[in-house]
């Protein structure tokens, strides 16, 4: 289903006049710096394209993956790196002078290659001529860019003749050079009578020559060789005398589609993904939808120079549901895949098909079971999921979010399913770490307790948004007594740096037995110092809160996650309700 919907997703943005995804066979890549020549071949001038720190792509042949001992024998058409294209080591060493000399013999074999099937063609005849007078290199090392050049590990180069638009690597001829003559990376290898075996694709059920290996996608933080589908070379994988890509026929044609498609989703310039930890979600939709436009904001971090552009995305979704306006893409299928690197290949961390209206319904329901009270000090409407991770974690750094808890949050939100138990485990470690309930923890925790109880049918009380004086949990309970005995203290010693919530929140929120009747002994020491009309108030509101828990038979000895969290979470409540005007 993954290459299929790649697959679409080519053909359509392929159809489309204003899209700049690149015909089959072709990528759009960085070339820094250009050869220019004139049609004799004469050396004019070395061309630096580079903007600032921005970049310039060209629509080149496709990038052909090489690796091993072997890899200087795979090279790309009329561009590459200067190893390549002026046989320039790159360092110093005997090995490298030998690599470059044989990387630079496989480049000349294309351009000779070139000019023989295309003898009309004047730029090809003019790269011919350049590479015939060696002298002409040594004007390139000699240039003022050159050392600009060489300063870029792998700098890629490639040539343009004197008057033309576009590069040599771009010419129209190269369009039937790449559908007659591309060769298939097994072929180089001794593969045999495997070569340009035909087959029924499984992914257009169409038949055709099959790629017996496929193309490399670079994800970030994964190696450059890494490939969303890979074939080991060895008999114990193979069937019926089958070898690598035969196992599994895709059709060159599809194979280049899918790649393509990939690549363009992963790419710099590309609005269809973000990146979470080491996960990078990839999203696109059947038809044209805005929802393409808002998703991204629901799960990446805010940006610097417009912090609160996410809440207000989220906003948009949420008047966008309750006006209906998503129900006229009920039937527009929505693509969601989340890719993180993996040795030598590319893990699937998820996989999601649903209309866009079953995805915004979802994270809709996920940012109502956030919402809860708002301090004063709260800027943010809404948390998205960059926030809830930092936020349950050491110094709010994405590096210490624990392995794969990212992948089944986000799958966890977009099926409506219940979150993962790690998600609350490290809500509660970090609250005890700091001895700090923050609205967006005490939000988290509603959440998870919320739509576990939903999801599992369970009879428990749903928790609210604000104080629930009707909640007769122990737990939440016991964390609104502790909010109200710290405010005590704090009214009682006014400018105090540590309260009791520095002390003894660990001992109050897992065994409130052991602490809680030595702080109402404090407390009743604290409300002496206020005055009547205020210690009454607090005597009132402690006296009714200890009433209920009473009833539940006296503090409880140990208290599991699920209380703990109702304890945060009630302690969060009380601390706001105190500080609101009546």
């Amino acid at each position: 289903m993954i290459l299929q919907s790649l697959h679409e997703y080519y053909q359509r943005k392929a159809a489309d006049p204003e899209s700049k995804i690149p015909p089959q066979g072709f990528g759009w890549k960085e070339i820094p710096f250009l050869i220019v020549i004139d049609k004799d071949g004469n050396f004019i001038n070395l061309e630096s394209v580079r903007v600032g720190a921005s970049r310039k792509d060209f629509l080149v042949l496709k990038t052909r993956g090489r690796s091993g001992a072997n890899s200087w024998q795979t090279s790309n058409v009329l561009w590459d790196h200067y190893g390549y294209v002026l046989a320039c080591p790159k360092d110093n060493t005997g090995k490298a002078k030998v690599d470059a000399q044989k990387q630079h013999s496989s480049f000349l074999a294309y351009v000779n290659e070139l000019t023989e099937k295309y003898p009309l063609n004047e730029q090809f005849k003019a790269v011919k001529k350049f590479y015939e007078r060696e002298d002409q290199r040594k004007d390139i090392l000699k240039h003022e860019y050159w050392n600009d050049c060489y300063k870029i590990s792998g700098c890629n180069l490639s040539f343009k003749l004197v008057g033309e638009t576009k590069l040599v690597a771009e010419h129209e001829d190269l369009k039937s050079f790449v559908i007659c003559d591309k060769k298939d990376e097994g072929e180089s290898k001794g593969t045999g009578p495997i070569n340009n075996t035909e087959g029924i694709c499984l992914i257009t059920g169409e038949r055709g020559e099959i790629a017996v290996l496929h193309t490399a996608t670079s994800v970030p933080g994964g190696k450059s060789g890494g490939k969303l589908v890979g074939f080991q070379k060895n008999s114990g994988y193979d069937s019926y005398y089958k070898e690598q890509g035969l196992n599994a026929p895709v059709s060159k044609k599809a194979e280049d589609a899918y790649t393509t498609a990939l690549n363009t989703l992963l790419s710099k310039d590309s609005k269809n993904k973000f990146k979470i930890t080491d996960t990078i979600v990839l999203f696109w939709a059947e038809k044209k939808t805005d929802f393409e436009k808002y998703f991204p904001f629901f799960f990446a971090c805010p940006q610097k120079d417009d912090p609160d552009r996410n809440s207000q995305e989220i906003k948009t979704l949420f008047e966008s549901i309750r006006s209906g306006k998503l129900n006229a893409d009920n039937n527009n299928k929505f693509y969601i895949l989340g890719l993180a690197p993996n040795v030598a290949r590319i893990s699937v961390r998820f996989w999601k098909i649903r209309t866009v209206k079953e995805f915004g319904e979802s994270i809709a329901q996920h940012f109502e079971d956030l919402e809860i009270v708002r301090g004063k000090k709260d800027e943010h409407e809404y948390f998205s999921l960059f926030n809830l991770l930092t936020s349950i974690v050491l110094d709010y750094k994405m590096d210490n979010v624990p392995p794969n808890l990212t992948g089944a949050l986000i799958a966890s939100i977009l099926d409506g399913t219940p979150y993962p138990a790690t998600l609350q485990q490290q809500c509660i470690r970090r609250i005890r770490a700091e001895q700090h309930v923050t609205r967006v923890r005490a939000a988290i925790l509603k959440a998870y307790l919320n739509k576990r109880n939903r999801c599992y049918k369970k009879n428990e009380k749903e928790i609210t948004m604000a104080l629930d004086p009707t909640n007769t949990n122990q737990g939440y309970l016991t964390g609104r007594l502790f909010a109200v005995l710290e405010k005590i203290q704090e009214e009682a010693q006014p400018g105090i740096n540590s309260t009791i919530k520095d002390r003894y929140y660990g001992a109050a929120s897992s065994t409130p037995v052991i602490v809680m009747p030595r702080l109402l002994g404090l407390s009743s020491h604290h409300l002496g110092k206020l005055n009547p009309g205020r210690k009454f108030n607090l005597e009132r509101l402690v006296g009714e809160i200890i009433n209920d828990i009473d009833g539940n038979k006296n503090f409880p000895a140990h208290m599991s996650l699920d209380d703990q969290s109702r304890f945060a979470i009630g302690y969060y409540h009380q601390r706001q309700d105190l500080f609101t005007k009546k």
